[in-house]
This record gives structure tokens, sequence and C-alpha cells, in this order.
């Protein structure tokens, strides 16, 4: 069932936002290094890679620069153009064609990099396999402002494997673990709230029982017990 509304919302999507798609693809080819598509390899369920569709957001070889596929505030690899689309969540709207195709779900666990995924315990990442990654999730909804975080926390690649990712590959369990049409279309609501209202509290109101934050993060993430 969960299939049939990825399909009917990523396709209806895809017809609805095809006008706003035409312009971001014209000032793309004609802004920064004229790149529209950033495809990237990402680990799917059972495994299985595929490449992710983004709007290009950053130099090319920004995988290879810096903290690779990890992205702070004020990353100097962004483009101008990229802040924007960055800041607005319109560079993940590509990936409705990822849903469209079957790799991937409306709601699920962030679909992750080598890079990423290597964070992860052996047995967090078995978990995640289980399952389509998703264009929004529980765990993409409590880290929406990962990169101002990184900032915040003056944060390191060792302060995002020792902290961040263990407790975002709990929340990614926690998902799996209480998989349900039911949390499919709670957390559809609660991706539309947070985009308009940054700043609320309520994921934490709305999904009962979610792991406890360890110390570092109670205030960035906003925790309220």
């Amino acid at each position: 069932m969960e299939r049939f509304f990825d399909i009917l919302f990523s396709g209806l999507s895809l017809i609805v936002l095809s006008p706003l798609f035409l312009v971001i693809m014209f000032f793309l080819k004609f802004t920064g290094e004229g790149e529209i598509f950033f495809l990237q390899e990402r680990i799917g369920k059972k495994g299985e890679v595929f490449k992710l569709f983004k709007f290009a957001t950053m130099l090319k070889d920004s995988p290879n620069i810096g903290t690779g596929t990890i992205t702070m505030k004020n990353d100097p690899r962004v483009l101008p153009f990229g802040k924007f689309l960055r800041k607005t969540k319109i560079n993940e709207l590509p990936q409705l064609l990822n849903i469209f195709l079957g790799n991937m779900s409306v709601i699920g666990p962030r679909p992750l990099t080598y890079q990423t995924f290597s964070s992860y315990s052996s047995r967090i990442q078995n978990t995640i396999k289980e399952v389509r990654p998703g264009l929004s999730g529980v765990g993409s909804i409590i880290f929406r402002d990962e990169e101002e975080m990184m900032h915040y926390t003056l944060a390191s690649e060792d302060f995002y494997k020792n902290i961040i990712a263990p407790y975002k590959g709990m929340l990614e369990e926690w998902y799996v673990d209480n998989k349900s049409l039911y949390l499919y279309f709670l957390a559809i609501f609660v991706t539309i709230f947070v985009v308009i209202f940054p700043k609320t509290n309520i994921p934490w109101r709305v999904f009962k029982n979610l792991p406890k934050p360890p110390l570092e993060l109670k205030n960035v993430l906003n925790y309220q017990e």
C-alpha cells in the first residue's frame, strides 16, 4: 500500500512542480558551473546502490574536497544559487524521480553515501537496509538543520561520527521498528509543518517515545521532555 502512495504522490508532484523545475534548470544552466543535476551513489534497500538525483548546489568535485560528503554551514563549496536551493530544500525535489522509479520512498531513512553509511554500526546498517530510503523521515526531520548544528557545535568529522551518526542511527532504527502507514502519513504532515515552521518542536510531541538525544545535541535539536 505504501508503494501505491509513493507512486501517486511522486507522480502528481512531478507534474505539478514541472514549471518550477524548468525555471530552476534554466538558472542552474547559466550560473555557477552550468551543472543542472548532481547524481551521487547512495545505498538503498537490501544494500543496492542507486543514483540519487539532486539539483546541483556545489562545485563539481565537492566530494573530493574538504569534508567530503559532509556539508558544513557556510561551506565554501556551495554555489551562490545553491545556497537558496539548500535553504529551501528545493535541491531535494528531484528525488521525486527516485521515488517514482522505486529507488526511494516518500518516507524512510535518509539515503546514505558510503562515507556516512560507514559511520553507523553494523546493526544499524542492517536495519536501514531493510526498507527503502526516504525523501524525508524521522531522522531527516529531527536533523533538518544539520548544517547549522555542525557550525553551532564547532563540530568536526569526528563529532559527526561519534555523536551525530550514532544518534541518527537510533532514530532510523526507531522508524524501521515502528514502520506503519499511519507513521508514513504522520511523517509527511510533520515534514510539511517543519518546512513552514523550522524552529518548531512538534516532532518531539507527535513522534512518541523517540530515543533521547545525547547531552551534546539536546539544545541544538530543540529537544523537550
